[in-house]
C-alpha cells in the first residue's frame, strides 16, 4: 500500500541530497527514474530501496510497482511539484527510486576473468555511460573511474548506461591505486594514444586493462605511465575520435581476438 507524503516530508529532502556526488559516496545510494530503468533494475536483482511516484506514474505502471511492494519497497505518493524537485530531467517521468550502490573494489573486479576498462579521468557523462553499454556488450569483466572524473552513479551517466550499471561491477580508483592494484594481479595496463602501436595489429592481452584518457587530456592526464599503448588508425587527418567511440572500438576488436 502506498504511503501519500505531504510536500515537506523530510523525506523528500534527503532523497534530493543524493543529487549530489558526496552525499552519493557517503551513504552508498543513489537515485534513478523512469519506468525503463525501472524495470532494468528489478530484472538486474538490484537493492532498490524506495520508491517515489505520482499518483499518475504510479496508476500507469501498477506491474513495476506490484513487482516492489512485493519484495518489500515501500512506495510514496507525491504531488507532480514535489516529485519534480527529485527528478533531474526537465520533463520527469513521474518515478524515482532510491537504490543501493552495488558493492565491489578494484581487487575484486581485477580477480574476474576478461579485460577491465579504466576511464583514465573521463569527465563526459554520456561517454562514460555509453562505455558502461559497450562494456557490458563486450564482455569485459568491469570498469574502473578513475577519480577526479565522472561519479559512476550521477544520474546522467546512470541514463547514458541504459541499465547496465546494475549489472556491471565499478569502481573508483586513484592513478596510484590502479597502477598497484594492476601489477599485483598481473594485469598489465594498456592506454589508447595516438602514438601506440596500431590497434589491427597489435597482439592484445586479454587479462589487460583497457585505459581510455579524458576528452581534452588523453590517458596522461590522470596516468603518469602504463605498460603499452595502442593507436586507432583513421583514414583521414581528422581529430581523435572522443572516448565513447574510441573505446568501443577498442572493447570490440578485443571480444573478436579472444
Amino acid at each position: 500500500m502506498a504511503t501519500v507524503l505531504s510536500p515537506h516530508n523530510p523525506r523528500i529532502e534527503r532523497v534530493r541530497d543524493l543529487r549530489t556526488p558526496r552525499v552519493r559516496r557517503e551513504r552508498g545510494r543513489f537515485v534513478f527514474e523512469g519506468p525503463t530503468l525501472l524495470a532494468e533494475a528489478l530484472n538486474s536483482g538490484l537493492a532498490i530501496e524506495e520508491l517515489y511516484g505520482t499518483e499518475a506514474a504510479l496508476a500507469g505502471h501498477t506491474e513495476l510497482v506490484a513487482a516492489l511492494e512485493g519484495a518489500g519497497t515501500p512506495v510514496f505518493v507525491l504531488p507532480e511539484r514535489a516529485l519534480a524537485r527529485l527528478s533531474d530531467v526537465e520533463t520527469p517521468p513521474g518515478l524515482v527510486a532510491v537504490a543501493v550502490q552495488p558493492s565491489s573494489d578494484v581487487a575484486t573486479i581485477l580477480e574476474r576473468p576478461g579485460a577491465v576498462l579504466l576511464l583514465a579521468g573521463i569527465n563526459d557523462p554520456g561517454n562514460a555511460g555509453t562505455l558502461l553499454r559497450s562494456a557490458e556488450a563486450f564482455g569485459a569483466a568491469g570498469v574502473l573511474f578513475g577519480r577526479g572524473g565522472v561519479d559512476p552513479f550521477a544520474p546522467k551517466v546512470i541514463r547514458a548506461a541504459m541499465g547496465s550499471l546494475f549489472r556491471l561491477p565499478v569502481a573508483a580508483v586513484t592513478a596510484g591505486e590502479l597502477l598497484e592494484a594492476a601489477a599485483a594481479a598481473g594485469r598489465p595496463v594498456v592506454a589508447a594514444t595516438l602514438d601506440g602501436e596500431a590497434l589491427a595489429t597489435a597482439t592484445l592481452p586479454v587479462n589487460a586493462v583497457f585505459a581510455v584518457g579524458n576528452e581534452r587530456h588523453g590517458v596522461g592526464g590522470f596516468l603518469a605511465r602504463w605498460d603499452r599503448a595502442v593507436r586507432i588508425e583513421q583514414a583521414s587527418s581528422t581529430e581523435s575520435l572522443n572516448a565513447a567511440v574510441a573505446g568501443s572500438i577498442l572493447l570490440y576488436t578485443l571480444s573478436l581476438r579472444r
